[in-house]
């Protein structure tokens, strides 16, 4: 049997550490529950993060960039601003459904833990990879004039408040049909909240 990379142990490392914050909180899970999970001593945990902070804003990188790959792809996309928004928010969804540790963490640990991530992750400094998309999005979706312009943070801020809520209520198991029933009349909702009149 091969041996694991270094690179291969620290992905171990994140998806299980991403399952653990998300199921037990950031606080209540330790050093050692995730050492035990991925099958390594303490010790040899820390030869990848020196600590619970410094791994909870590579989580929080790690999911931003993995967004931003996403949304990349998207915007590359010759396709119009409405199918643009309804692919990101199809992605979005089907992430909460496939990876819901993600969007778990994001919610639950990043947005609601904000003094872990302050030194090093001020402002947008480690969700930069996905904001930046987003504005891509909107910018060209202004420039196209398929978007009214505005505020960025009002537009992100909209966008995101639609994703965030439907994806909290999936979570806690309201809503009456699946995350992929809503996906068309929640991407309607955003591009018409956002469109030019």
């Amino acid at each position: 049997m091969a041996r694991m990379t270094k690179e291969e142990r620290r992905g171990g490392i994140i998806s299980a550490s991403l399952k653990l914050f998300a199921e037990k909180g950031f606080y209540i899970t330790t050093i050692p529950d995730i050492a035990e999970k991925v099958g390594m001593s303490v010790g040899s945990f820390y030869n990848y993060f020196t600590s619970k902070d410094i791994l909870a804003k590579e989580l929080v990188m790690y999911i931003s960039e993995y967004l931003g790959r996403k949304i990349r792809n998207i915007n590359e996309k010759d396709i119009s601003t409405e199918r643009k928004i309804y692919e990101i928010v199809s992605m979005y969804f089907n992430m909460a459904n496939e990876k819901p540790e993600m969007i778990e963490y994001f919610l639950r640990v990043y947005l609601s833990n904000r003094e872990v991530f302050g030194e090093g992750c001020e402002g947008m400094i480690c969700v930069s990879p996905f904001v930046t998309e987003m504005m891509i999005l909107f910018e060209e979706g202004v420039s196209s004039k398929d978007l009214h312009n505005q505020d960025f943070f009002s537009a992100f801020g909209l966008f995101m408040g639609y994703l965030g809520g439907m994806v909290f209520l999936f979570g806690e198991k309201i809503l009456s049909e699946p995350l992929e029933y809503y996906k068309e009349s929640i991407s309607q909702n955003i591009y018409n909240a956002l469109k030019t009149r």
